[in-house]
């Protein structure tokens, strides 16, 4: 009977197995092949030249992947770093309200739920140059318009606030998941001791709360490499490369310059460095674990 009983929990998991194999791992294993031809159109189909490791070795003197891997880690860093901090400020003060917390908890939902091209447009709007409402407010303060998208340094700094904007409120939402499940029964020996204010978030909050962030901080990490929607509707990369991420090069590589075999190793290279990435990022959070218990 137990046998039976494993054999059709095996079973059941076959349609999900074969799914993961036909979306995922067949994919994985075409761009790793595709990444050692010179692939291109003639008379209808593409034409495989098989090339080795040409594509790997030119990837470096690509001037687009280069910077657009270092702007992704470098949004990736800052972008979460802040999501987090105002994420559990956010919460936190959420969880404290009595009355009208579903109010909060829906305004918080509208950014994700908003559609990428409404979020790419509205932004591109506000930050105008002529007629945005950033620069508006600037002249009001008597202060010069500023060129949010057309200035190198100050365009990747308007990604970055349109990022932190647009998924702040899903940290909100795991962190305030996290908080309203806590014991109440620790908080109410903390008062008993005199513990209240910002010792009980120090002491009592933070700590219980340690799990719930490092999955929030490892979930943010890992979806802010697939940055693209901001990218293509506000900058497009630009100016230069001040704004260029691996998504969008590897976007440009395949469809815009439809070279399929440089796009594939991009893909690859990513793969791997964003994997190295995570479990650094999983030690370092391991061992930040270990010496605060």
């Amino acid at each position: 009977m137990k046998n039976q009983d494993i054999s059709w929990k095996i079973y059941s998991l076959l349609p999900i197995l074969l799914i993961l194999i036909f979306l995922t791992l067949i994919p994985l294993v075409s761009i790793f092949y595709n990444s050692f031809f010179d692939i291109h159109w003639k008379d209808g189909g593409y034409i495989y030249n098989f090339i080795g490791f040409q594509n790997y070795l030119e990837l470096p003197q690509n001037k687009f992947y280069v910077p657009g891997l270092i702007n992704t880690i470098k949004l990736a860093i800052i972008g979460v770093f802040f999501q987090m901090i105002f994420g559990f400020v956010i919460a936190l003060g959420i969880s404290k309200i009595k009355k009208g917390k579903s109010f909060f908890v829906s305004l918080f939902l509208l950014p994700i739920l908003l559609p990428p091209i409404v979020i790419g447009s509205i932004w591109r709007l506000m930050y105008g140059f002529d007629f945005g409402i950033f620069n508006y407010l600037l002249a009001f303060l008597g202060v010069f318009p500023v060129d949010w998208l057309g200035d190198p340094t100050i365009a990747f700094v308007s990604v970055v606030i349109l990022d932190v904007w647009h998924w702040t409120p899903f940290v909100v939402l795991l962190l305030l998941a996290g908080l309203e499940s806590l014991p109440t029964d620790v908080y109410e020996a903390g008062r008993v001791d005199g513990t209240s204010g910002w010792s009980e978030i120090v002491h009592i909050t933070f700590p219980l709360m340690i799990p719930t962030i490092i999955v929030t901080l490892v979930f943010r990490f890992i979806l802010s490499f697939k940055v693209f929607d901001e990218i293509y509707l506000l900058t497009q990369g630009g100016p230069g490369t001040s704004t260029e991420v691996i998504s969008y090069s590897i976007y440009e590589t395949f469809f815009e310059s439809d070279n399929i075999g440089l796009g594939s190793v991009m893909s690859v290279v990513s793969l791997f460095v964003i994997s190295i990435l995570i479990i650094v990022v999983l030690n370092i959070i391991k061992r930040v674990n270990k010496y605060a218990n």
